[in-house]
């Protein structure tokens, strides 16, 4: 098992309508993968000043293969630039 764990900070002067439209259109490409979403989530408590995510999204894949393999995917690199465009994020894969 392999955990994807991404942490979204929204950036009030970019198009959040690029970010609303990528939640939608990533989450089929995630299950294609056998990507499985354990947490969708905006309801955060930071227990520390120094960080406070707006979004956390974590994702379970059976092997790093698959994780690999859906976030190379054509269909995924079509998509990337609304997220790209419209928040920062960061990431981290757990093994």
């Amino acid at each position: 098992m392999v955990i994807f764990i991404a942490t979204i900070s929204f950036d009030k002067e970019n198009d959040m309508n690029g970010y609303a439209d990528y939640i939608e259109l990533v989450k089929p490409i995630v299950e294609k993968y056998d990507g499985k979403y354990v947490i969708r989530s905006e309801k955060i408590t930071a227990l520390s000043k120094e960080w406070s995510p707006d979004r956390v999204i974590i994702i379970e894949f059976k092997s790093r293969k698959q994780l690999e393999d859906c976030f190379s995917s054509v269909e995924y690199k079509k998509i990337a630039s609304l997220r790209e465009n419209s928040v920062t994020g960061r990431a981290v894969i757990v093994e």
